[in-house]
């Protein structure tokens, strides 16, 4: 697959990690004209993890649960204004009665069949927003991420300019680009996991399609091991974080394959996610790796400028949006 003409220099903007917030996914696209870059490419974890009920308790007056804060409003312009807030924030909302809400109650299945038609419906509408804001003008690597559901492949290839570049080699501008979105076991066993031997695997089949001498980008959900860019909070058994001295604890944990594979193949730059609060830059060898972290909940876009010429990064930032 070929986007753009080939060029001895590149200028990338990438993020990761948005989680369905939809203010941070418009603020992705709009960073390709803000920040003036050749190209954008997106980490994975496009989309979110949970439904808010707004309930139609009486004929146009609603109740919602809004992130621990009971709610009350009427149909119309402070409904409307409500579930935007609650999109921009990485949920979903989901208009309902007091009859289905008795009914998602007593059967996760219905919740988890509502959560997936709501879920794809929202990521089917970024698409194509995507696709109408940057066709023919900014190409798009994206991919899904750990925590987006199987089907989420599926809507991104209904893109006819976006594009999945996952488990491929793309050529971007002069650059080739390898993706893949899956991470190493977590303790939320989210949808798309893979223990370090299988991650090792398909990431040496995935690198095996690298054409030699042609500088490279490896766009990796997981990051490497003992990078800098894996420190995530220290969790308990009962997933709570681990606290000493009135401070959270952090430890490594990012991916021994993924360092493996970016030690033996040596690309030019690797663009990393996963890890929300691993915002840093590093170098393993030759390799610029970084992770721009992730602020979605309060709608802020954590991103990474990178200039490229030749072989070398000339140029790195990581930037608020």
């Amino acid at each position: 697959m070929i986007l753009g003409v080939g060029k001895p220099k590149l200028k990338v903007f990438y993020a990761s990690d948005i989680h369905g917030s939809e203010l941070v996914f418009r603020k992705f696209l709009n960073a390709a004209r803000f920040y003036g870059v050749d190209a954008l490419i997106f980490g994975g974890d496009l989309t979110g993890k949970a439904i808010v009920p707004f309930v139609e308790v009486t004929p146009g007056h609603f109740t919602a649960d809004v992130f621990g804060n009971p709610r009350e409003v009427e149909a119309g312009t402070q409904l409307t204004e409500l579930e935007q807030f609650v999109r921009d924030r990485g949920s979903y909302p989901y208009r309902t009665t007091p009859e289905e809400l008795a009914a998602m109650q007593s059967d996760p299945e219905l919740v988890k069949s509502i959560f997936s038609e709501v879920m794809r419906a929202t990521a089917e509408k970024w698409v194509t927003m995507a696709d109408d804001r940057l066709r023919g003008a900014m190409p798009c690597l994206m991919m899904p991420g750990n925590d987006d559901e199987p089907e989420v492949k599926t809507v991104l290839a209904q893109g006819d300019w976006v594009q999945d570049g996952e488990d491929r080699v793309v050529r971007l501008e002069g650059y080739q680009v390898a993706s893949f979105g899956w991470a190493t076991t977590t303790p939320w066993h989210s949808p798309r996991e893979v223990t370090e031997e299988v991650m090792l695997e398909r990431l040496t089949e995935l690198t095996g399609k690298l054409e030699p001498g042609v500088p490279t980008i490896l766009n990796l959900h997981n990051p490497p091991a003992a990078s800098g860019l894996d420190l995530a909070y220290k969790m308990s058994k009962d997933l709570k974080v681990d606290m000493a001295g009135g401070q959270a604890l952090v430890e490594p944990v990012g991916s021994t394959a993924v360092r493996t594979i970016i030690e033996r193949v040596s690309p030019t730059l690797s663009l990393h996610g996963h890890i929300h609060e691993s915002r840093a830059t590093a170098r393993i060898g030759r390799t610029v790796a970084l992770n721009p972290g992730s602020s979605y909940t309060e709608g802020v876009l954590q991103g990474a400028i990178i200039s490229l010429k030749g072989d070398k990064v000339v140029g790195q930032q990581l930037v608020n949006g």
